[in-house]
């Protein structure tokens, strides 16, 4: 495992398309911020191994009907308003205003 230092604000960049931003500390909590392209699931480890799960459980018994993830879990991107909102574009990557931030990719936890 490649443990790293960072300070709040400061990056690390993944494969050259993944950005993990350190957004804020609270308490003995570290909020991050995941730029990854659609095509990169990212879930709070969590979350993952209940997507592992239910894909198991599917497998061995195609009949059961998988629950629902309910609503509230669920965190939308925020989109800008209007053209006013945006920002010029620059040579940073950027992350959306709102960032769903304990979810990470499973692949780094180990």
């Amino acid at each position: 495992m490649l443990v790293l230092a960072r300070k709040i604000n400061e990056s690390i960049v993944i494969d050259g398309r993944i950005v993990v931003k350190i957004v804020r500390l609270d308490g003995d909590v570290v909020k991050l911020g995941i730029s990854a392209p659609a095509d990169v699931p990212v879930h709070r480890r969590e979350v993952y191994e209940e997507i592992q799960r239910s894909n198991q459980q599917a497998l061995i018994n195609p009949h059961v009907v998988v629950p629902k993830l309910l609503r509230e879990n669920v965190m939308p991107l925020a989109m800008p308003s209007s053209a006013s909102d945006q920002k010029k574009p620059s040579s940073e990557p950027t992350l959306p205003a709102k960032i769903q931030s304990e979810d990470t990719n499973p692949r780094n936890n180990q």
